[in-house]
């Protein structure tokens, strides 16, 4: 066994350790890739990162950015980007090396546009809070409501597949409902000035909304759903990966320490992610309510893959995604 094998597995130990008092189940899940040469060609990483991310904690941590400087890796944060799309145009543009933890969705969609993109890890938060909204004066009280309204979401991600699968439940005609896409910055004053009826969108920003709009939910994703259908994810260039192996892996490992201490300290998680997104102490205490813990996987972990293209052949099915995509072909082990 490798040095760099031995350092790999007692870091994840020691990671998974924080957890060990969150929860009794395993949380923390990551799968040791088969030893083989690392490579690395560049002392620089470039992230992206977006307000509320797991990069948004490291960032302010700082942690982070120590851990790989002792391995020779300098870090540039790239961003904020305001949502998982424009991440990996930045990512398939050359200006940043990873995106930054955002939904597979869109990825999945860049991969079959033919983007040369990989995805490097995965990260399952629960409980998930991505809900529909919609104002308590709208008369929109259940899913059946949004016939004929305008609902805000975010074409390819999680506000759209939220939004498709819910009107799927309820059994609710697609064409019954008007799609409008628009990205969150401008989501959210449409809502706000009733442009559109409902939005369906992820934490923090839907919960600023609701709050801040005396708006409900009528749909959540953890507690409606009937099995997960997005992750969050880490992606890269696979030019970029097969070059930067060695790199790739320092900073995945040390995304799952950040990860760690995120579940184990959610209250001062919570804190910093507000100081960013300068957002009510009422919104930052129901979120810190939630607890949130990450579970992470990597390609070789098969039970997983096996979930994930699930997910994929259901966005696949409703044309959320153009067509039908084999996951592992886009996944690379370091």
């Amino acid at each position: 066994m490798t040095d760099s094998s031995l350092t790999r597995r007692h870091l994840l130990r020691a990671a998974g350790g924080l957890l060990a008092g969150v929860a009794a189940s395993g949380l923390f899940l990551a799968q040791a890739a088969e030893p083989r040469k690392l490579t690395r060609k560049t002392d620089t990483v470039r992230l992206g990162w977006g307000y509320g991310s797991l990069p948004d904690i490291a960032k302010q941590r700082g942690v982070f950015e120590k851990t790989l400087a002792a391995k020779g890796i300098n870090v540039e944060w790239i961003g904020p980007f305001p949502n998982h799309a424009p991440s990996i145009q930045a990512v398939v543009g050359g200006s940043a090396d990873f995106g930054f933890w955002g939904s597979t969705t869109p990825a999945l969609a860049a991969m079959l546009a033919g983007s040369p993109i990989v995805f490097n890890a995965f990260d399952i938060y629960s409980p998930r809070s991505t809900a529909i909204i919609a104002k308590k004066s709208s008369g929109i009280n259940s899913v059946a409501d949004l016939a004929g309204r305008k609902v805000a979401v975010n074409r390819s991600g999680l506000g759209e597949f939220l939004l498709i699968a819910a009107l799927e439940k309820h059994r609710v005609d697609r064409d019954q409902v008007q799609f409008i896409y628009l990205n969150p910055p401008d989501a959210a004053p449409a809502f706000a000035q009733g442009k559109v009826e409902a939005w369906s969108m992820w934490s923090p920003g839907v919960d600023i909304s609701r709050f801040s709009n005396d708006a409900k939910e009528i749909f959540n994703e953890g507690r409606d759903l009937d099995f997960l259908i997005d992750y969050s994810s880490l992606v890269t260039r696979r030019k970029f990966t097969e070059e930067n192996s060695e790199l790739v892996r320092a900073v995945i490992d040390a995304y799952y320490v950040e990860g760690a201490w995120q579940s184990a300290h959610s209250a001062d998680a919570e804190l910093l992610v507000q100081r960013e997104g300068k957002y009510p102490d009422q919104v930052r205490d129901y979120l810190s309510s939630l607890k949130r813990v990450n579970q992470f996987h990597e390609p070789g972990d098969a039970a997983f893959i096996a979930q994930f293209q699930r997910a994929a052949d259901w966005l696949a099915e409703r044309k959320i995604i153009n067509s039908r995509i084999k996951v592992a072909d886009y996944t690379i082990k370091v």
